[in-house]
């Protein structure tokens, strides 16, 4: 049985007011005296885990980079189970897939990758030779099922799981696609790290439409849309974390607290409340936009390094993959 912990931890809070730099806090000065339960799951040891996924027996779906696994974690009893992705596999980003397998951009491989957890049987869907070097990223279903993928060094892609046909293109901001996401009206949308702006893909053509943030060379790294289409963009260069309404074309931004907040990953919670990781604090936060007030989650161990968030009713889960941990953060009911 594999180890792991739960502990309470107070949270602390901050006021934000637009984009205005908010005060640096520490856990000494906590103001809203709220307390939350935090649990440690014990990933492989040198596995570097970081994204993850939920499979519907409730079990995480995790990515081992180092180790070249997809492996199962049961929250029950912390136990896991590694399937191996194939020789040379660095998986980076895995979702649940209509059809109830995990679907993996797998960048060793320069493929994405199925698994199926009935047999743990893994196939392999090649990117064309003219991008031999994707560094796969993140990927989405939108709601036709059809998987979207991104790919740093300068790709998009997108494949119809039916018949397996996979189409790629390069994107128009040169490299940087990272972050990828899927709005409620089916709207499907990327962010760019290197190239510091969000794009819509359409569906039909694949022709991306870049949309720049009001931050020059922000770094917007992950993007997750709320229930009302409005885009969240985590800003890795800037410790922003701005909104987009596609509507009215506006945009609202926030600064993290502390001295160098460093925003790398965001997720949005069934409440529309807005989830990010703070390199800088070594934390996960919480941003309320209607309070514009953030709550910290830091991690109790140094260089903790939460690349994605992923969440389901009542938690918020992402990988440690500084310390080869899976942490979950409960913030109400999960029933």
């Amino acid at each position: 049985m594999r180890k792991f912990t739960r502990r309470n931890v107070l949270i602390m809070g901050a006021a934000g007011a637009g984009a205005a730099a908010l005060p640096a806090f520490g856990i000494g000065h906590a103001r809203e005296g709220q307390v939350s339960n935090v649990t440690y799951f014990d990933a492989r040891p040198g596995s570097r885990s970081r994204d993850l996924a939920f499979a519907p027996d409730g079990a995480v779906w995790y990515c081992g980079q180092r180790d070249g696994t997809l492996t199962r974690l049961d929250p029950v009893d912390g136990a896991l189970r590694p399937v191996s992705l194939g020789e040379g596999a660095a998986p980076h980003g895995v979702t649940l897939g209509p059809d109830g397998a995990m679907w993996i951009t797998e960048g060793g491989q320069n493929a994405i990758a199925r698994l199926d957890p009935t047999d743990d049987k893994v196939d392999l869907i090649p990117l064309p030779s003219q991008f031999a070097r994707a560094n796969l990223n993140t990927g989405a279903f939108d709601k036709d099922g059809i998987y979207w993928f991104t790919g740093q060094n300068g790709v998009y892609g997108r494949v119809d799981p039916a018949s397996g046909k996979l189409d790629a293109w390069a994107s128009p901001g040169g490299r940087g696609p990272y972050g990828i996401t899927v709005t409620p009206k089916g709207d499907v949308w990327y962010a760019s790290l290197a190239g510091s702006h969000i794009a819509r893909i359409d569906r039909e053509t694949g022709q991306a439409t870049q949309v720049s943030p009001p931050t020059p060379n922000q770094g917007a790294r992950r993007v997750w849309s709320d229930s009302r289409g409005r885009l969240w963009v985590s800003e890795w260069n800037s410790g922003n974390v701005s909104v987009h309404d596609p509507a009215d074309n506006s945009w609202q931004q926030w600064k993290l607290p502390g001295t160098r907040p460093r925003t790398y990953a965001v997720y949005v919670d069934e409440r529309d409340k807005v989830w990010l990781t703070d390199f800088g604090a070594n934390a996960i936060v919480r941003f309320d936009p209607e309070t514009e007030k953030f709550t910290s989650y830091p991690s109790d161990r140094p260089n903790a390094n939460v690349r994605h968030l992923f969440g389901r009713k009542g938690e918020v889960w992402g990988g440690e993959s500084g310390t080869d941990r899976i942490v979950r953060v409960r913030f109400g009911e999960t029933s």
